[in-house]
């Protein structure tokens, strides 16, 4: 069965759900959300690891125009968001546009038609003028291919995929990699196993933690007094913004920050040698900041292990480090994180004269035009795409200009009797360029580390270098010229 719609949206995490918010917003009902599973909330929904939270502040992780008075906490655990999700969700009847158990595995746009083709795991086909991808880049887990994962006799599973049907009660547990969800699942698991074994590559920043209980008054404050609330997130903005200037390498303000954590490390932590490993070699930022209370504190137990020389291979009773010693294991959990780069080359597309995208950015890079288009593929929208992650503010507020921008693309091209339009190779070069040019100069570049941020020729596809007001300015209007229009025969 095929069924016709002008947008088709993939996804239902904030991207999937603030552009079906924002086409309402603008008079547009012609759209359809699809999601492969069955309730909204992409990552959140997903990611129910111990510990799962956010590390940007409640009140301005979220919609801007959704405010909610009620969040707990300074920082949201997972359940508090995906329930946030859910309410927005419901409060703009999103659900009636959404069709679950839909898992997108392909899609085909017809030169002649100006169509595009969505194929669907469970052979639905949906037509659409336009496709809107809002499935992110946290999704696609990371799993290593290490010699003998297969010979493993015990649990193993990711950190995305928590078998909460394993008992880690007394077990010995190994966890490979100290990124993020480790950070924030370690220090929990090791109250419940017999011995924790963590196995690090390249030791992660990791901050304090300023997280606390936001108080009943607060709240009823905000509730009472909106502009109040709405005041807190501009200030909240405005100081989570200005870390872009370390970001940038434009003042060495991230060398005091790394003083702090090499102090708080060394107060943290008994042993001196443990101390030293703990303790980055590259600077602040090259890799995402971390924020833990009881990360660094964790390596004070008997029952935890910090292996620092990498991992060799899996056998069947436990994981062997690079130095030949073998650490007994009844469970694995991968804390590695996710196909971020890549993730987009995931998706079987086939956009103008047969290109594939995953073919594309493979052989010329992951490149796009402001992260939302990419040339060879009219009317196909990314959402936090290339280049449009952040390591200093929320991406939600990019989320919701990228949700903007759609809208506005889709009305320019009804204004001017379009049916599609293509991003010049020109446009997207120079846009490319321009951000390759201040990311040079980051200290994603320039801080002495690999990082999931770069790609196999060591550019970084991730990462906005800079102001997240720029990108405002940079999506505020669409520049026609920058685009080819056409309308179908």
């Amino acid at each position: 069965m095929v069924q016709t719609t002008d947008v088709l949206i993939v996804g239902t995490g904030f991207s999937g759900l603030g552009m079906g918010i924002q086409l309402r917003k603008a008079g547009r009902e012609d759209f359809i959300i699809v999601e492969k599973a069955a309730d909204v909330g992409g990552t959140w929904r997903d990611n129910t690891y111990p510990g799962c939270e956010c590390d940007i502040p409640s009140h301005m992780y979220s919609f801007s125009y959704e405010l909610n008075p009620d969040w707990s906490r300074h920082f949201s655990g997972n359940q508090e968001i995906w329930d946030y999700l859910r309410d927005v969700s419901a409060r703009h009847h999103l659900d009636e546009k959404i069709h679950y158990g839909v898992k997108v595995t392909g899609a085909e746009w017809d030169d002649d038609l100006h169509r595009w083709t969505v194929h669907t795991e469970g052979g639905e086909t949906y037509d659409a003028r336009a496709v809107v991808s809002g499935v992110g880049a946290l999704h696609i887990p990371n799993i290593p291919n290490l010699p003998g994962t297969e010979t493993f006799e015990g649990e193993r599973f990711h950190s995305s995929e928590w078998n909460h049907d394993v008992d880690l009660q007394g077990k010995r547990v190994a966890v490979i990699g100290t990124g993020a969800s480790a950070v924030q699942f370690t220090p929990i698991i090791a109250d419940q196993a017999d011995q924790l074994t963590i196995f690090q590559r390249t030791p992660p920043w990791v901050l304090p933690k300023n997280d606390k209980a936001i108080p009943e008054w607060q709240r009823s404050f905000f509730r009472s007094v909106p502009p109040a609330q709405r005041a807190y997130r501009n200030a909240l903005y405005w100081v989570l913004e200005s870390r872009a200037v370390g970001f940038n390498g434009q003042l060495n303000i991230l060398k005091f920050a790394e003083k702090i954590v090499e102090r708080y490390v060394r107060k943290a932590v008994d042993d001196p040698a443990l101390q030293d490993k703990l303790i980055p070699d590259y600077r602040m930022g090259c890799k995402r900041i971390l924020q833990s209370n009881a990360y660094y504190k964790m390596f004070n137990r008997d029952d935890v292990t910090l292996i620092d020389s990498g991992v060799a291979e899996i056998t069947p009773h436990g994981v062997v480090d690079n130095a030949g010693i073998e650490h007994g294991a009844d469970v694995i959990i991968y804390g590695t994180g996710f196909h971020v780069v890549d993730a987009l080359e995931y998706l079987d597309i086939t956009g103008r004269e047969g290109k594939n995208l995953g073919k594309v950015f493979e052989e010329d890079g992951v490149e796009t035009y402001l992260g939302i288009n990419a040339t060879g593929f009219p009317n196909l929208f990314f959402m936090l795409g290339p280049n449009t992650g952040l390591g200093h503010n929320s991406v939600v507020f990019m989320i919701e200009q990228q949700a903007k921008y759609i809208t506005r693309f889709l009305d320019e091209l009804d204004r001017r009797g379009a049916t599609a339009a293509d991003v010049r190779p020109a446009a997207q070069r120079e846009f490319n360029d321009t951000i390759q040019r201040k990311l040079t100069k980051g200290i994603w570049t320039q801080g002495g580390c690999t990082s999931w941020y770069l790609d196999s020729q060591g550019k970084n596809r991730t990462i906005w270098p800079g102001f997240t007001f720029l990108y405002w300015w940079d999506t505020r209007k669409i520049e026609a010229p920058d685009y080819e229009w056409v309308r179908a025969a």
